[in-house]
């Protein structure tokens, strides 16, 4: 009997199918712009493993902080995904984050993420790319084509 409970409680709280994974995702950015991560955490192992091109993050309670610290620098942020996939507990998705930091103009960040699920279907990995200072950088008039040009110059 207590069995069950558990496997009820796993199961209200995994990633069954792409399409819930997307539906979530698209939650997490409300129509303010404004973050709310509050219905999507509970989908993430206690032992997450977080990483991008500035962080790597281990464990839910320091994922969480990074979302609040996210929350706090953004006045707005919205999420469109492209393009997705799923194979078996391995899923890719492609997205582009509009982002409107205080005191900036809007830029669009153009990214991927690698989620791997873990056996009771919850977000145990999670790996984002993408070229933030590129894609914010390209936002900034006359900025934009120096760092393309060095971009070039120096890494081909």
């Amino acid at each position: 009997m207590i069995e069950n409970s558990e496997e009820k409680k796993y199961s209200k709280y995994n990633i069954e199918s792409l399409e819930q994974l997307i539906e979530l995702w698209e939650k997490t950015y409300n129509e303010q712009g404004k973050l709310d991560w509050s219905h999507l955490l509970p989908y993430y192992a206690d032992d997450i493993v977080f990483r991008d091109s500035i962080q790597e993050i281990h464990g839910i309670d320091e994922f969480k902080a990074m979302v609040e610290r996210l929350t706090k620098r953004s006045q707005e942020l919205r999420m469109k995904i492209v393009n997705a996939v799923k194979e078996g507990n391995l899923i890719f998705v492609e997205w582009e984050m509009t982002i409107l930091f205080k005191k900036t103009r809007k830029s669009v960040v153009y990214g991927a993420s690698r989620l791997i699920l873990n056996d009771e279907g919850k977000i145990a990995s999670q790996r984002d790319y993408y070229d933030l200072w590129g894609d914010i950088f390209d936002n900034i008039p006359g900025f934009n084509k120096l760092y393309r040009k060095f971009m070039r110059r120096v890494f081909g």
